[in-house]
């Protein structure tokens, strides 16, 4: 499975990609805005929305390659690691 997360901390990167490696998923992590954003992001099985440290503008791209791809969102106010695990523990089925 492939997870897109976009915000969270720069310095939980890391964190983020093993905690999603350990449930058999695949992660790509965008905490900044980058120009090319929407190219970068793919297509995913399921986007993370970390609400509380991301701007509108990522968050608008995120929700419009998610609807013209039909992928699912999942919204989260906090990004701490265990967040990411309460999410991935009911979203992926194969850990």
């Amino acid at each position: 499975m492939s997870i897109v997360i976009i915000g969270g901390h720069d310095r939980m990167i890391c964190q983020y990609k093993k905690i999603c490696k350990n449930y058999k998923c695949k992660a790509k992590v965008f905490t900044q805005m980058t120009s090319n954003l929407r190219e970068q992001i793919g297509v995913p099985d399921l986007f993370v929305l970390f609400t509380n440290t991301v701007s509108h503008k990522m968050v608008k791209c995120a929700l419009s390659q998610a609807e013209k791809n039909e992928v699912e969102v999942v919204r989260c106010h906090t990004s701490s690691g265990t967040a990411l695990m309460e999410i991935l523990e009911k979203k992926c089925p194969n850990k």
